[in-house]
């Protein structure tokens, strides 16, 4: 990489001007990767008990009748929120500019992730969050950094981000839980924005 140097602080922010759409280029293929870590880490929650982390319980036993009813449809035995995969495979995440989604198109799942009366929360969208902050901020100061440094990330940084999540610390937004609706899906999850 070649250093550059400037004469004055004018031809800096000229410089640091001309970096915008490589630094919101970057930004989004970060976004894009954190999504990925926050689908892929919520999804390997499903059929794990989960210890409390953050603001979230750990998840209770499941109940003896859910375990007999889970039996009867030949569904895994101790495995919370699986039966046959179908909400593990309902989850999805969406990027839109800088903000992106990361949900479930299953909409029992936000009765798993709140809890009902009946039903004890067993969150798993929070939890994915709050496990990878560090990893995703890490993704997201990388993308920046590059940019600043003159590369622009192609298709690939997806997996790369994931393998090195180097770089420093950059505040990431928090979860909105809720129900979202894009493009006709509705997404029982949380929001990022970078």
């Amino acid at each position: 990489m070649q250093v550059q140097t400037f004469d004055d602080l004018g031809s800096f922010a000229l410089h640091l001007a001309s970096l915008e759409g490589a630094v919101r280029h970057n930004m989004k293929a970060g976004l894009e990767a954190a999504l990925v870590v926050i689908e892929t880490a919520a999804k390997d929650e499903i059929g794990h008990y989960q210890a409390a982390i953050g603001d979230f319980p750990a998840w209770a036993p499941l109940a003896d009748s859910t375990e007999a009813e889970k039996a009867r449809l030949g569904a895994p035995a101790d495995a919370p929120l699986l039966r046959h995969g179908a909400m593990y495979a309902s989850f999805q995440h969406e990027a839109e500019g800088l903000q992106g989604i990361v949900g479930s198109t299953d909409p029992t799942l936000v009765y798993h992730e709140f809890g009902t009366s009946k039903m004890p929360p067993r969150p798993v969208l929070g939890p994915a969050l709050v496990k990878n902050r560090d990893h995703i901020q890490k993704i997201l100061a990388n993308t920046v950094f590059q940019a600043l440094c003159g590369v622009q990330l192609g298709k690939d940084f997806v997996g790369l981000a994931m393998v090195t999540g180097k770089a420093e610390r950059l505040e990431v937004g928090g979860v909105l839980a809720g129900k979202v609706t894009r493009g006709g899906a509705a997404y029982f999850g949380g929001r990022i924005t970078p």
